[in-house]
């Protein structure tokens, strides 16, 4: 048989498996093409991980104070020492005070070699506040030295362990809040747009009037009237129901302009001649046509919450210490002086970058694979 004989049978089966597809196996292969999309989501999946066992990843307790390793600089990880392999490892810390000028420099002792452990004793811990344990994912067995993979901050505490700490922060106000404004916005979006009339208008003006609530001022009078006594956890929880509640009109704007668009389509008008309620109308017929920009929008909508709370936090108008966020570290890094000598203490801005960018691939890939009308 020629080889075009053979390929033929090959492609008519690959086009059946195509035609008998369920939904979710098509976007899967439309989503796995993108490759952008699918290092983004596997770096999220990482990171979400990351942050759900913080204390397992983070070596060191976020709030454990070093005054001998102030702003001590990013531990270099080696491999080989004297010209011989000797696994992953880092030298001790050495510490001197210029005698001029009276700083604290820090430079590798490389007579102390430490091979770095996993899955090794350190700071004990209660796990999702379960039992208690002390087991990190590595560490070094020293306890006078430690491996400070992104440095330390003014009072000695390790900033890789504060930045695993703060994503859980960051990332789950990000997600709450967006889960709250798409209820909103998805709500009383497609009621405005279904119904119309007066229903609409008193909606439109109602997202008229919180659209035109200058954000910066409401922040500032927020942040007066919260009391600092009051528990940072209640503070959280306000902070994420308060962007939630500001941020569901773009969303409810959209979704009543594509409602108005086909709330007249056949497939609509069927489904009441059929005499379906205006519930299962909404729901199963014309909120699934909108799948793919729902999607887009989740995973869009999520960074600029994220990118909120951070520059609410870090203006000092958010989430105020003890608790740990991006936001809250970066005002570390507020002037030109901490940046010069520790730019490390930047770290959480570039995991704001980071994480902002692979959302948006995310996103862009889930909406080119949920279009009913791509390839």
């Amino acid at each position: 048989m020629t080889d075009q004989a053979i390929a033929a049978p090959k492609r008519k089966d690959h086009k059946e498996d195509l035609y008998t597809a369920k939904p979710w196996q098509l976007i899967w292969r439309r989503f796995s093409k993108h490759l952008l999309a699918v290092i983004s989501m596997w770096f999220l999946v990482i990171l979400a991980l990351s942050a759900i066992f913080a204390e397992f990843v983070g070596p060191y307790d976020p709030f454990k104070v070093q005054r001998l390793r102030t702003l001590a600089p990013p531990t270099g990880i080696h491999l080989f020492h004297e010209g011989q392999f000797v696994g992953p490892f880092v030298y001790g810390l050495a510490r001197e005070r210029d005698p001029d000028t009276a700083r604290v420099t820090y430079g590798p002792d490389t007579e102390t070699v430490l091979p770095i452990h996993f899955f090794y004793s350190g700071d004990s811990y209660r796990f999702f506040g379960l039992f208690e344990t002390d087991i990190h994912l590595f560490g070094v067995d020293d306890r006078r030295e430690q491996i400070n993979l992104l440095g330390t901050d003014d009072l000695g505490r390790d900033v890789f362990s504060r930045l695993i700490h703060g994503a859980r922060v960051t990332l789950s106000a990000g997600v709450i809040g967006v889960a709250f404004a798409f209820v909103l916005g998805l709500t009383l979006g497609s009621i405005s747009g279904y119904f119309g009339g007066w229903i609409d208008g008193s909606i439109q003006r109602l997202m008229e009037f919180i659209r035109s609530i200058p954000t910066i001022p409401l922040w500032m009078g927020l942040a007066a009237a919260l009391p600092i006594a009051w528990d940072p956890l209640f503070v959280y929880v306000l902070i994420t129901l308060i962007l939630a509640l500001i941020g569901w009109t773009s969303v409810a704007r959209v979704v009543r302009g594509q409602f108005f668009a086909i709330r007249n389509e056949d497939y609509v008008m069927a489904a009441r001649l059929a005499g379906a309620s205006e519930y299962r109308i909404i729901t199963r017929h014309m909120l699934p046509s909108m799948t793919s920009y729902i999607i887009a929008a989740l995973t869009l909508a999520v960074p600029e919450m994220i990118l909120g709370e951070t520059a609410l936090s870090f203006l000092g108008l958010g989430l105020r210490p003890p608790v740990v966020s991006w936001g809250v570290l970066l005002q570390d890094a507020q002037n030109l002086r901490s940046i010069s000598l520790a730019p490390w203490l930047l770290s959480p801005g570039v995991a704001v970058v980071m994480t902002v960018l692979a959302f948006n691939f995310l996103g862009d890939g889930l909406r080119d694979a949920a279009d009913p009308y791509g390839q």
